[in-house]
């Protein structure tokens, strides 16, 4: 339901999106730091929600819903304000794009297996790679406006092509993994239309 405490923080983080955009166009460097503590908190109720679900037995099939979209809404958002505000260096693009290209297709995916009636659980590696981005980008909101020696700018970018390759790889994993429930499901239908026909053929025979 809406109102238990692990949704309200998914849903959380889909509003902060809003404020997390507009945050970039304040001045200097207020328009890194302030959009990194919007992103900071947001990722932290990606961890909590999650925690308190399994803790209190509120696991529902709506915060299911919500927590995949609230991740990937949060994660394509920032990549396209990060790329607007030239944070990410045109190399470094093809990662994001490679990462945003899988979020739309594991959503669709998702919703086609919803249909089936099949459930795709996260995988633990798949975890990692949303770690992966949520730091990379982290990193990159800062950018140049970190201090020196942190060299925000280079961590993330090496942290964003580590997330696209896991990326790829989970991606990979989730299609197969749904190919395979869409053949199934396809012989399945074939089977039933056949054994359907064969039953008008003997009432008509008969």
């Amino acid at each position: 339901m809406l109102s238990s405490l692990p949704n309200l923080l998914t849903l959380s983080r889909i509003l902060a999106i809003p404020a997390i955009c507009a945050a970039f166009y304040l001045p200097g460097a207020w328009s890194a730091w302030v959009p990194l503590a919007l992103f900071a908190a947001a990722g932290i109720t990606d961890w909590f929600d999650g925690y308190l679900a399994r803790k209190w037995g509120q696991m529902s099939n709506l915060g299911r819903f919500l927590d995949p979209v609230a991740d990937k809404l949060l994660v394509c958002a920032v990549i396209l304000m990060l790329i607007a505000f030239e944070r990410i260096d045109r190399i470094t693009c093809l990662a994001a794009v490679v990462i945003m290209c899988r979020e739309i297709t594991v959503t669709g995916l998702r919703e086609f297996l919803a249909e089936l009636r099949v459930k795709v659980p996260v995988s633990r590696l798949a975890k990692w790679k949303t770690t992966a981005q949520l730091i990379a980008l982290g990193f990159l909101i800062v950018g140049d406006y970190a201090f020196a020696w942190i060299h925000a700018r280079f961590i993330g970018e090496v942290l964003i092509w580590i997330a696209a390759i896991l990326t790829l790889y989970t991606g990979w994993d989730y299609l197969i993994t749904g190919l395979r429930h869409m053949a199934a499901s396809d012989a399945a239908k074939s089977d039933t239309d056949a054994k359907s026909g064969n039953g008008n053929d003997s009432k008509a025979a008969e």
